[in-house]
């Protein structure tokens, strides 16, 4: 969609069970100065946890739009959820918890509104900024999938699970996602690269919590990812 005058930015926001936090994102989300104007969509996952009571504060503010999953699908399905109902010139993806900072908005939009990107990934291993220091094995895996999914891809990221991405509405739209869960990122970083679009990455900061603080990704899902590497980027080159 393309408006008039300054370009609209749609945040996307795929939230399960984030009650203790989700306010304070949505809070931290609305103040952000992105340099633009913004929507923030709201997919409720079917939480079970009482979030749905908490965004129901929000459903009616300006510049919120909220929906809820009839049942609990995953994130990936959330985010075509979400992508399906941005409005935005830019899409851009923004967790329910608090390990991603909206500070970085300008930092992920700028190579889009300057018109070098059609995608930006905010990685958490690239540049300066700070990163809480946790969970080793778990970065060993996220460093590992990122090699095999830019052996496949013939992409240079250093973080492709990352949970910011950023998108011009018109790439984003024209890609049709499968995975439910956390293959989401593999399988969109593997369609993207067959598109042949113009992928940027950018340093951001990073906030990791671990899984007594409700981190929900587990070796389940690092199994998952593998098996999306191999299923969109090997066996369709």
């Amino acid at each position: 969609m393309t408006h008039p005058g300054r370009p609209l930015l749609s945040v996307v926001i795929p939230v399960y069970n984030e009650r203790a936090t989700v306010a304070v994102v949505l809070d931290r989300v609305s103040a952000q100065d992105a340099g633009m104007p913004k929507e923030i969509v709201v997919v409720d996952d079917a939480s079970s946890d009482g979030t749905d009571g908490v965004l129901a504060a929000y459903a009616d503010r300006p510049g919120f739009r909220v929906f809820r999953q009839p049942r609990n699908m995953g994130k990936g399905a959330a985010l075509r959820r979400g992508f399906q109902e941005a409005r935005g010139d830019i899409v851009l993806v923004q967790d329910a918890d608090l390990e991603y900072d909206p500070q970085d908005y300008p930092k992920m939009l700028q190579p889009l509104l300057a018109g070098k990107a059609d995608v930006v990934y905010g990685s958490r291993f690239a540049g300066g900024e700070s990163h809480r220091v946790l969970l080793f094995w778990h970065s060993v895996g996220n460093r590992l999938l990122t090699l095999l999914s830019n052996m496949v891809t013939n992409l240079n990221l250093t973080d492709m699970e990352t949970g910011y991405k950023a998108f011009r509405a018109d790439v984003i739209k024209r890609i049709t996602l499968a995975e439910d869960r956390f293959g989401f990122e593999p399988e969109v970083t593997a369609k993207v690269a067959r598109l042949k679009a113009r992928v940027y990455e950018v340093g951001v900061s990073y906030s990791g919590r671990d899984y007594s603080e409700g981190k929900k990704i587990g070796w389940k899902d690092a199994v998952r990812a593998l098996h999306c590497i191999v299923k969109y980027g090997l066996l369709r080159r």
